[in-house]
């Protein structure tokens, strides 16, 4: 069997008496997205800076490509790309500018990096030669996509990777990770949106107050997904028909208003819907909290 691109064991990280993350078991394939999901000060940003050696375990054991991030750094550093989830950039460098001193910094010099840094801007419609400083948070976000991608590594490390873009920026994102993964990078992925995750991801752990509580596939983690939905009728309905639908929850109906909870498949709401005059209708994906609460309970009790 394959040894994994990303190996870890045991990781551990205390600030004093405050958990940072606590006993995680993770591995990553090659030519697989592992998406790494909790909400803000789950601990999702210190495991990445564990990976990178940024920080140090309180214990645990972690390889990368087979190699020790602490003492083997320097060999792992052109075959890795980070994006962090706090950019800060020099405000009167330009994108050109920010970009080829990242590429000094790896080695990656000369007319063939160039290129792929334009074939990159291209891609995420930036301009390279505007100040940062000038720059809305979605362009600089492109600024750190480009950096992390343009050396095509073996490992992408990427920290809440789409803020800040819009829509479209977002599927060219997706489409650079499956690009990335086509040629056997590994690429791990920290978020607190669900809907990213369940995008781009073939598995997702699941990470609350620093400890693991669960690795899914993306198809189940899909199928757990919760929405809120909410349909104004021409006409006053009863509950009857939605409440025994299955996966519909908490139905409440007042007059021609209709709201409800909605988990999995869509398919038998849609149908009852359609046998009445539907005005409005709308799907809130709930937040990460609603999705651990209703399927994994509390990690301390546990």
């Amino acid at each position: 069997m394959a040894e994994p691109v990303i190996d870890i064991q045991g990781l551990t990280k205390f600030y004093g008496s405050a958990r940072g993350v606590e006993a995680l078991d993770v591995r990553v394939e090659a030519g697989e997205v592992f998406g790494f999901l909790g909400p803000n000060g789950a601990g999702k940003t210190t495991t990445i800076r564990l990976l990178l050696d940024l920080i140090r375990p309180t214990a645990g054991r972690m390889r990368i490509l087979g190699l020790d991030p602490r003492s083997q750094g320097v060999a792992l550093r052109h075959r890795l790309g980070y994006l962090p989830g706090d950019l800060s950039f020099h405000d009167r460098l330009t994108g050109r500018q920010i970009l080829g001193h990242f590429g000094a910094l790896r080695g990656d010099v000369g007319p063939a990096a160039d290129a792929r840094v334009v074939a990159l801007a291209e891609r995420l419609h930036l301009d390279l030669d505007r100040p940062s400083r000038t720059l809305s948070k979605g362009n600089r976000q492109k600024i750190g996509l480009i950096q992390a991608f343009v050396h095509e590594p073996d490992v992408l490390l990427l920290d809440e990777p789409t803020s800040g873009l819009d829509p479209l920026m977002q599927q060219v994102f997706e489409q650079l990770v499956r690009d990335a993964t086509g040629r056997g990078a590994a690429v791990f992925l920290s978020s607190h949106i669900l809907s990213e995750v369940q995008d781009v991801a073939d598995r997702a752990g699941i990470i609350r107050d620093g400890r693991l509580v669960a690795i899914e596939d993306v198809t189940e983690l899909r199928a757990k997904a919760l929405h809120r939905i909410e349909v104004r009728f021409v006409d006053p309905v009863g509950p009857e028909p939605f409440a025994s639908l299955p996966g519909v929850h908490d139905v409440e109906v007042a007059g021609a208003s209709l709201r409800c909870r909605l988990e999995g498949p869509a398919d038998p709401l849609v149908k009852e819907l359609a046998r009445h005059q539907v005005e409005s209708f709308s799907a809130t994906e709930l937040d990460l909290e609603d999705l651990f609460l209703t399927h994994y309970g509390d990690p301390d009790a546990r």
